[in-house]
C-alpha cells in the first residue's frame, strides 16, 4: 500500500492564535515573507496614498493597506492595498471593491493563481497585480463573474468606477521617487 499524503487543514480560530505573519487560504497556512523590501513597501505606500486621497470626498468608501480580510471560516488574506465600501468593524469581513497586490518573487505564484481565483470567486470588482521591478501593473475587472484583463499599465491613468464613487488613478505616480 502506498503512502498517503497528509495535509493539515486550519480554521480562522487556529489562525487567530498564531504568531508571526500568515495567510490562511482554504484551510492551508501560508507564511508571509519577512517584512517587505523597500521597493515593495514604497510602491504599496504610494498606491494606498493615491487611493486614500481619491476617496477624500466619498463618505462611503475607505482605502486600507495590509489588513486581514476574514473571507470565511478557513480563509484569511492580507492584501497589500484595497478599497472597501462599507463601514467596517475591527476586522474586514466583506469583499473589498478593489485589491492591489504588489508581486514579489516569493508571492508571485500565490498572487497570480491562488488569490486571483479567490478574489474572483469572492466578487472583488477589480484586481491589480503590481510588478515593481518592471514598473508595470496588470489590471483585471470582474465581468459576468470572471476576471477580464483590462490592460497593462505603467504611466497611464485609469478610472475605477465603483457603485458610490469613482477613483481616478495615475499609475505613473506609484513609480516616482
Amino acid at each position: 500500500m502506498g503512502a498517503l499524503a497528509y495535509s493539515e487543514k486550519y480554521t480562522i480560530e487556529d489562525y487567530n492564535g498564531w504568531e508571526g505573519d500568515w495567510e490562511l487560504i482554504y484551510g492551508e497556512a501560508y507564511a508571509m515573507a519577512p517584512s517587505p523590501m523597500f521597493g515593495h513597501h514604497f510602491v504599496n505606500l504610494k498606491i494606498a496614498r493615491l487611493l486614500d486621497e481619491a476617496l477624500d470626498n466619498c463618505p462611503h468608501c475607505y482605502a486600507t493597506m495590509e489588513m486581514d480580510w476574514d473571507v470565511s471560516s478557513d480563509t484569511v488574506v492580507r492584501p497589500d492595498s484595497m478599497v472597501i465600501c462599507y463601514e467596517p468593524n475591527e476586522r474586514l469581513t466583506k469583499a473589498p471593491e478593489i485589491i492591489f497586490e504588489v508581486v514579489s518573487s516569493s508571492s508571485a505564484k500565490r498572487d497570480e493563481n491562488l488569490k486571483f481565483a479567490l478574489y474572483q470567486e469572492e466578487g472583488v470588482k477589480y484586481y491589480i497585480l503590481v510588478y515593481p521591478h518592471s514598473k508595470k501593473a496588470k489590471l483585471y475587472k470582474l465581468i459576468h463573474a470572471q476576471y477580464q484583463k483590462i490592460g497593462d499599465f505603467s504611466q497611464e491613468r485609469y478610472s475605477f468606477e465603483l457603485e458610490k464613487c469613482t477613483i481616478d488613478f495615475d499609475f505613473g505616480f506609484i513609480w516616482k521617487r
